[in-house]
């Protein structure tokens, strides 16, 4: 075992009064939504004086040195691969065991299953998962990922508490076996600082792709997956481009090669090579953002978007499919259109380029507005202690209302 998983824990009662120790885990602190949300947020509780760890499989991820620099205690579990079962679950029950958690909080479908180790080592840890998402294609996972999702419907009963950060994924765990009475939804939260426009970076970044000032941008921020729907949004920039000049586009975010492949061909076949961007994966996000002029997101399965309330913390109006919390989370800053409906999205997008020559400066605020004060990063560590809390005082949690 490396170094670091020799740490030796303190008594967990002897370094915050009345606060419970937590120990996340995780499958890696690789670029990701989720991974992003738990730096944050063992970040922010962490600096409210929270005794908090987190515990990884792999490390060296791209968020490892966020969660270092907010001096958050890190324990790389070191997993060999997919088949290092054994000496890992040795690992990982040491941890456990020296631990000695209050609470062990899961974050994804492996590493919630995982945390019910926990209650093996010590009776008294009580244990959270975290779930990330609402509808998945599953029949596109691998056969392992879909044996552990199905296992983790069987297993959910066992957890104390369920933590999803969507009304919809609420809702579509519930159906499929997770008990109602334990799930509670606690939204993302964004980091608003980090997130807001950012003039200079729109120029740099306009300059890099050779978009000119007069030409209208639509992004599609995401990883090239089939849940993210990229035919249809090319489809529709086709569309697009065909009625009117102006039209440019781009998408950043990467994928496996077979599929960035089969995306890249079928922009060619639409004629779409002048007038489309693959800027691939970006480290400067609030850049990417404030140099659209307009954010799509054409996934056909969602919880709650990232994506989408990064791009409104930077003042960027968006036009989303109407699944899992998406337009919810963009309320009348935005437009919603069904899934798959590239003639619905093609329509949405001219309306939402009519209303940005018209009010272009009030639906940036409007954009900004909605996200500092519904899901701001503040919002996520205030609901999460109050679930923490709840939770290691033996309560039952509050209803939580839907976003409006």
């Amino acid at each position: 075992m490396s170094a670091i998983c020799e740490m030796q824990f303190d008594n967990p009662r002897t370094i915050t009064v009345n606060r419970p120790r937590v120990l996340f885990l995780a499958r890696s602190l690789h670029q990701g939504g989720a991974e992003r949300q738990l730096v944050a947020l063992a970040s922010g509780l962490h600096r409210r004086g929270w005794p908090v760890t987190v515990v990884c499989f792999y490390g060296g991820g791209t968020f490892q040195k966020d969660l270092e620099a907010a001096g958050v205690p890190l324990i790389d579990l070191r997993k060999g691969g997919r088949w290092d079962v054994f000496r890992f679950s040795w690992r990982l029950w040491r941890v456990f065991r020296d631990a000695d958690a209050d609470i062990v909080h899961g974050y994804l479908t492996v590493a919630n299953i995982l945390t019910l180790l926990a209650r093996v080592a010590h009776r008294r840890t009580k244990v959270i998962w975290g779930v990330r998402s609402s509808f998945i294609d599953r029949e596109k996972r691998d056969w392992l990922a879909r044996l552990s999702f199905r296992l983790s419907c069987r297993l959910a009963r066992f957890a104390n508490s369920i933590i999803v950060n969507s009304e919809a994924g609420a809702t579509h765990h519930t159906a499929l076996g997770y008990p109602e009475a334990s799930i509670r939804v606690v939204h993302n939260g964004i980091d608003t600082q980090r997130f807001r426009f950012d003039g200079e970076g729109r120029e740099r970044m306009r300059r890099t792709w050779g978009i000119p000032d007069t030409s209208v941008l639509v992004g599609l921020v995401g990883r090239i997956d089939p849940m993210k729907d990229h035919p249809t949004f090319l489809q529709t920039a086709a569309l697009l481009a065909a009625r009117d000049p102006c039209w440019r586009f781009v998408c950043v975010g990467g994928g496996k090669p077979d599929l960035v492949q089969a995306a890249k061909s079928q922009a060619e076949r639409l004629g779409l090579n002048d007038r489309l961007v693959w800027a691939g994966p970006q480290d400067a996000m609030a850049a990417v953002y404030s140099a659209l002029d307009i954010a799509v997101s054409t996934s056909y399965g969602e919880g709650f978007s990232n994506v989408i309330a990064e791009a409104m913390a930077c003042g960027r109006p968006c036009v989303v499919t109407e699944v899992g919390d998406s337009a919810a989370i963009t309320g009348d800053s935005g437009l919603s259109v069904p899934p798959k409906n590239t003639a619905a999205l093609c329509e949405a997008i001219e309306r939402m380029r009519q209303k940005l020559t018209a009010e272009e400066s009030a639906l940036a605020l409007n954009a900004r507005s909605r996200i500092v004060e519904r899901f701001g990063m503040d919002k996520l560590i205030d609901r999460t202690e109050a679930a923490l809390n709840a939770l290691h005082r033996g309560e039952q949690h509050e209803e939580v209302s839907p976003v409006s």
